[in-house]
């Protein structure tokens, strides 16, 4: 093996390069369903992170926190289910209140087993009633909870719940986690060994797709156009969606794992409360996620917040697809100030596809398929290192590095140390100015694509053996 100056190298010390891959994902088998579900502000999100074992969902001492019916993965006994977080259920909600409630019992209408949250020390009001009737007369097992029980003196008031006819009441507390191991036992018992449905798409899985945004751009329209179902709570009030909500999408003949986030606002050190569990989430949705989705408003100018989400999702190495909403409420004079804005406010994501959609009609949001196929190819793409070297020998030899210090630094070996995304590490006899390195990089995406993938390159500089240390 030689290097890109014609002289040998330890071909010992490269090989495993080409060896380097990310870990494919592996399939996971169905798991059933526990739906959660209450009146507001009972506690249902704070015993939700104690059976997960985890603080993932929400938590804040207000009413109407989660809005959406969130799912979350539980291990107990060796056993994994899915448990399902829901807002706050009220038989006589309107308005976003209602859509919150709408949600709730589309989680109860597909769940396996469901769990009632009764505040014990408020008791059983006129709602918890309500519900009861209900799920009297449905055919799913229902786990009774009594929720805040936090030492004996509550007992009492636990045993009154009774009253509402849906079996044993069951005392926990989701702060300290008293009971909630028992509670455990009994939610295993009910569950059945397969859930009614079963969404598993290929060996694989499907692919994860994170939709992120500013407040109120339109990412819960979005989910539920492609889903065909009112799968997140939309309301014209900024900042309905507080959980990360996931959702399987069947979107040009292959299942999606969509999760829809909720919009970043705030720099997350000037964000409180739930605000600030959400930006967190969030990050999380997109770290966790393949391809992020960046959902952008066409019909207003580029801002701070779009920008930031930008900024995030590059920084996370993910593919991206910019998906430009409203895209119907755009006349010709926007249009011409859109070119403008996007030449300067893009600039970290030339490569990103473009695609001009509209959640509220469905236009054109078929293409989004084809735009993350695309990204998610370049995000997974290997160069071969005797082909990467010999393309970046033809590239040097026309355009040489800048001189440094009065010494033109050498291009020794270069080889992809990974993908997802597609990192590439050169090693030199000398540091190369970042405005070449940006040069390298858009060499290689018109020599090998990588459209919709951030590409990373990093220049490890060769020491100089000393000559005393050479003698010994």
């Amino acid at each position: 093996m030689t290097d890109l100056d014609g002289t040998w190298e330890d071909e010992a010390d490269w090989s495993a390069f080409d060896d380097l891959s990310s870990d494919e994902e592996e399939a996971t088998p169905p798991q059933p369903v526990l739906a959660v579900v209450g009146r507001p502000n009972v506690g249902k999100s704070t015993l939700v992170n104690r059976i997960i074992g985890r603080r993932e969902a929400v938590v804040q001492d207000v009413p109407g926190v989660t809005r959406d019916r969130v799912a979350y993965d539980a291990l107990w006994n060796g056993r994994k289910f899915t448990v399902v977080d829901t807002g706050g259920w009220e038989p006589d909600a309107v308005g976003l209140q209602a859509a919150v409630a709408a949600q709730a019992e589309l989680a109860m209408a597909t769940a396996d087993v469901i769990l009632v949250v009764v505040d014990a020390t408020v008791g059983a009001t006129t709602t918890e009633e309500a519900v009861a009737r209900v799920l009297r007369r449905s055919k799913k097992p229902v786990i009774l909870c009594a929720s805040k029980v936090d030492d004996e003196r509550l007992m009492a008031d636990v045993a009154s719940l009774w009253s509402l006819g849906l079996g044993e009441p069951f005392p926990v507390s989701g702060l300290h986690g008293r009971g909630s191991g028992d509670l455990l036992d009994v939610i295993l018992s009910k569950l059945p060994e397969t859930p009614r449905d079963d969404f598993r798409s290929g060996a694989g899985g499907p692919r994860r797709v994170a939709l992120v945004g500013k407040p109120n751009v339109g990412k819960s329209s979005l989910l539920n156009r492609l889903t065909g179902e009112n799968r997140s709570v939309v309301d014209s009030v900024a900042g309905t969606t507080v959980d990360p909500v996931d959702s399987l999408v069947e979107l040009d003949g292959e299942i999606w794992r969509f999760v829809d986030t909720a919009g970043l606002r705030k720099r997350v050190k000037f964000e409180s409360g739930a605000e600030y569990y959400a930006s967190l989430r969030t990050k999380s949705a997109i770290e966790t996620a393949e391809v992020a989705i960046v959902l952008l408003d066409s019909h207003e100018p580029l801002s701070e917040q779009d920008l930031r989400v930008l900024t995030m999702v590059v920084e996370s190495g993910r593919a991206c697809v910019l998906a430009f909403n409203k895209w119907d409420l755009v006349d010709e004079d926007r249009r011409n100030e859109m070119v403008r804005e996007l030449e300067r406010g893009l600039v970290r994501v030339p490569w990103a596809d473009r695609v001009n959609i509209s959640a509220l009609t469905g236009r054109s949001v078929h293409k989004l398929a084809p735009a993350l196929r695309t990204a998610l190819n370049s995000w997974d793409t290997r160069v071969p290192t005797g082909r990467l070297n010999q393309w970046l020998s033809d590239l040097i030899a026309a355009t040489p590095p800048p001189v440094r210090g009065g010494k033109q630094p050498k291009v020794l070996f270069a080889t992809q140390a990974s993908t997802r995304p597609p990192t590439f590490v050169l090693f030199t006899t000398g540091f190369l100015e970042a405005s070449y390195r940006r040069f390298i990089e858009r060499k290689l995406r018109e020599e090998f694509g990588f459209e919709g993938s951030p590409v990373r390159i990093s220049v490890r500089v060769r020491e100089k053996k000393k000559a005393g240390a050479a003698k010994r």
